[in-house]
């Protein structure tokens, strides 16, 4: 018997997968960008149901409120640049997706011999702490990382602008 919380998963598990599909399928690169956005946001959900609110409002607001935002911002200030007339499909896309399709009956087989599907989540009693030690690595040992992002995001959204610039 299937739990509501299980088809609550089933359904945003279908919705993500079918959304990332579209992703790499779409004509349209504005298309594109914004079934990223929904892919994003059903990893978001994905969060939720695991009890790890910090995970799923940091999915929100850095993945679809900086990155695919910006994408979509880039993508339009580029339009007039990217006016692409060759074909828009590689002529050996079959086995790419002969390949995708043995990869994930491999993964299935993998995954159903993993003990982890029969077990249930472990009691996070002490969220508090895993999330203070979680703001101390950010500001602490993964400082730099987290700058040199911020710093990139900042950079393409220039290049973007500048690219799109028309002189008169």
């Amino acid at each position: 018997m299937i739990s509501g919380m299980q088809l609550i998963f089933l359904i945003v598990a279908a919705v993500t997968l079918v959304a990332a599909l579209l992703v790499v399928s779409a004509r349209s690169l504005v298309h594109s960008a914004l079934w990223l956005v929904l892919t994003l946001f059903g990893v978001g959900v994905m969060y939720v149901l695991l009890n790890t609110g910090f995970f799923a409002v940091a999915q929100v607001l850095i993945y679809i409120g900086a990155i695919a935002i910006l994408f979509i911002f880039a993508v339009m200030l580029t339009r007039k640049v990217m006016q692409d007339t060759g074909p828009q499909q590689n002529s050996n896309w079959w086995y790419a997706a002969i390949i995708a399709a043995g990869m994930l009956v491999s993964l299935v087989i993998i995954l159903m011999s993993w003990s982890g599907f029969n077990t249930a989540l472990p009691d996070l009693t002490n969220e508090g702490q895993l999330l203070a030690d979680l703001g101390q690595a950010l500001v602490g040992a993964y400082l730099l990382p987290f700058e040199l992002a911020s710093v990139l995001l900042v950079a393409a959204m220039i290049g973007a602008i500048y690219i799109s610039y028309t002189k008169k």
